[in-house]
């Protein structure tokens, strides 16, 4: 997907489109489908995940069954308990029936692989369902370790009263490389999901994307960008604008070392020299900052009408896929009206 969109690019650049002449970045994040994630939802859905597959597998190698129980009635009423408790209950009731909880979902986890062990030492004779129980078998490992990060971090948190790291925390056992990110946004003070950075030219074409690991400052990404696009195009653009999230004095000074004409960055916090106040005060800084601007209405293009706002694919590499899809039909159809245009004007002249 990242070639065929740098193909999109190169093709723009061939027929005149394109001339990376000014550069706009900013970042942005896409959820995964994901709900909000709370330590005794997270068992619950352990404990249920468990119990379907390894009903499943009962079901090409019924002695794996032996000694099984499903639990998922009493998981979820402990689930649900919780949910409910107000907030005098907590106090008194939260830990027992965490306690609870917890027990249950590490006997489900205990035996989904004790059944495990029992379908693999009686593998069925059929290659097809041989398969399809190894399959079972490698589903279940995988949960079962998911589920085993999930109890750990609800034991340190409820029972011991830790503060868990988030990067040592899983938001969700069906797309746990999911990151919880502060943004500082009033509306939406926590997402789940992805740091996307984006850079656009003037022509409403992104010319480079990432999807991000983690929550990373945007200052980092103003090096990598710049670089990425004298490398588009051969130069670096005589205009560099964004946001005050990706100033830093290093970033000002790179900026300027690689021949941008006009920065447009504004300074984050600490006293403005009078140079900085007085270019930051300049037309051409005030026009860059409007143009700038104009990133955040591609943005919401990419959201509401390329479907970009929450992935519904699972695993990380069908979400940068997704990504990558969205950022590909942006730009055939920017191309596609900006040579229509250009017919049209071609027209007109003639």
């Amino acid at each position: 997907m990242r070639a065929l969109n740098d193909a999109v690019v190169q093709a723009a650049i061939g027929l005149g489109l394109q001339d990376g002449a000014q550069l706009r970045v900013d970042t942005t994040v896409v959820e995964t489908d994901i709900h909000w994630p709370t330590d005794n939802t997270l068992l619950w859905d352990a404990v249920r995940v468990l119990t379907r597959l390894v009903k499943r597998l009962g079901e090409h190698v019924p002695s794996a069954l032996n000694g099984w129980a499903d639990h998922t009635r009493r998981a979820r009423r402990r689930m649900q308990e919780i949910s409910r408790l107000t907030p005098a209950q907590r106090p008194r009731q939260l830990k027992r029936k965490y306690r609870d909880l917890l027990a249950v979902t590490a006997e489900v986890v205990a035996t989904a692989r004790g059944a495990i062990a029992r379908a693999r030492t009686a593998p069925p004779a059929e290659p097809l369902a041989a398969a399809v129980v190894t399959r079972l078998g490698d589903a279940i490992e995988h949960v079962a370790g998911l589920a085993d990060i999930v109890l750990a971090q609800t034991r340190r948190r409820v029972l011991a009263g830790e503060q868990v790291p988030v990067r040592e925390k899983i938001l969700s056992i069906f797309e746990p490389h999911t990151d919880l990110l502060k943004r500082g946004k009033v509306k939406t003070p926590v997402e789940f999901g992805h740091k996307v950075f984006l850079a656009e030219s003037p022509r409403d074409l992104i010319t480079d994307y990432g999807v991000l690991d983690g929550n990373p400052v945007d200052e980092v990404q103003v090096p990598p960008s710049l670089a990425q696009h004298q490398n588009t195009f051969g130069r670096a653009p005589a205009l560099y604008a964004a946001d005050r999230g990706f100033y830093t004095p290093d970033n000002i000074a790179a900026l300027t070392a690689a021949g941008v004409g006009t920065e447009c960055v504004p300074q984050r916090g600490g006293r403005k020299t009078e140079e900085r106040a007085a270019h930051e005060k300049s037309r051409a800084f005030k026009q860059g900052q409007r143009f700038r601007a104009g990133i955040e209405g591609r943005i919401s293009v990419l959201f509401r009408g390329r479907g970009m706002r929450r992935c519904l694919l699972e695993g990380r590499a069908r979400f940068e896929v997704f990504v990558g899809a969205a950022v590909l039909a942006n730009n055939v159809l920017q191309i596609a009206d900006l040579m229509q245009r250009r017919a049209r004007r071609r027209h007109r002249a003639a």
